[in-house]
């Protein structure tokens, strides 16, 4: 792993930083790629617009890419993680006016998933673990993650992810990933507006499955429906489309939609790279 702080090497942060203390800042994670990162300018652009609704000072695009340079990037395969927080302040929750913000990229190697993860899908279980409804926070990926590290730390390797409902029991999402399901061709995932992250990838399938003509639907959904889908997959921008083979006691095949976008995806990110 190799880490920038504000643009230096060092893996240390203040203590007194506010994404220490409280979680108080935001985070993305994307795949290198032939030495490029990709689908890039949508990981800056959810960044700035997740800076934003906090209050936190976005460092600027310009800054990450030097940062990205700096890294050596040119690593064939490898994952970037970038966390921006509100950097260091006193004592106590008020947020610091004018703050200077921390900005920590690091560079990770890729994991390395089987391939019957991708052909032939994943088994999946539900979390007992209940996401809080708060719809100031819904769609950011901030720092704060203990909801989703509780409902990780419920199975140990039997099962690939773990989906999480709402306190509502309205499904949500996964630990890492955002769900969609698949019923007599029409695509319907989760609404994310009152808690849950709103992934980049999961706008690319929403954004391609439009593109090529699938009736799509972002609607609330109840955990029990995954029971009659003709298909289920998760995302993010890591693992790419994984297909769900299955959950509790039902099983899925990988069908034609799910396949569909997997291959779009896949084209779009090698075309859609930074400069």
């Amino acid at each position: 792993m190799r880490v920038l702080v504000n643009g230096r090497p060092s893996e240390c942060v203040d203590v007194r930083d506010r994404g220490f203390q409280y979680g108080d800042g935001v985070f993305t994670t994307l795949r290198v790629s032939g030495g490029k990162a990709m689908l890039w300018s949508r990981h800056l652009g959810r960044l700035a617009d997740a800076c934003s609704r906090l209050g936190i000072r976005y460092p600027g695009d310009e800054a990450l890419a030097a940062d990205l340079r700096l890294l050596g990037s040119e690593a064939a395969e490898g994952v970037i993680k970038i966390q921006i927080t509100r950097g260091i302040g006193g004592r106590g929750y008020r947020p610091v006016a004018d703050g200077e913000p921390t900005r920590v990229v690091s560079l990770h190697p890729a994991p390395e998933f089987p391939r019957a993860y991708y052909r032939s899908g994943v088994s999946v279980t539900r979390c007992r673990t209940p996401l809080g409804i708060n719809t100031a926070l819904a769609g950011i990926k901030h720092t704060n993650r203990l909801e989703q590290v509780l409902g990780r730390g419920e199975w140990a390797d039997e099962f690939q992810e773990g989906l999480m409902c709402d306190t509502e029991g309205f499904l949500v999402e996964g630990t890492m990933s955002n769900v969609f399901l698949v019923k007599a061709g029409r695509l319907e995932t989760p609404l994310i507006d009152r808690c849950g992250v709103n992934g980049v990838m999961r706008r690319l399938v929403l954004e391609i499955a439009r593109s090529q003509g699938v009736e799509v639907h972002e609607r609330r959904v109840r955990l029990e429906e995954l029971a009659s889908a003709d298909e289920v997959f998760l995302t993010n921008c890591v693992i790419g489309i994984w297909p769900v083979a299955r959950l509790a006691d039902r099983s899925y095949a990988v069908g034609e939609v799910t396949r569909m976008l997997s291959a779009r995806v896949d084209d779009r990110q090698r075309r859609v790279l930074p400069e």
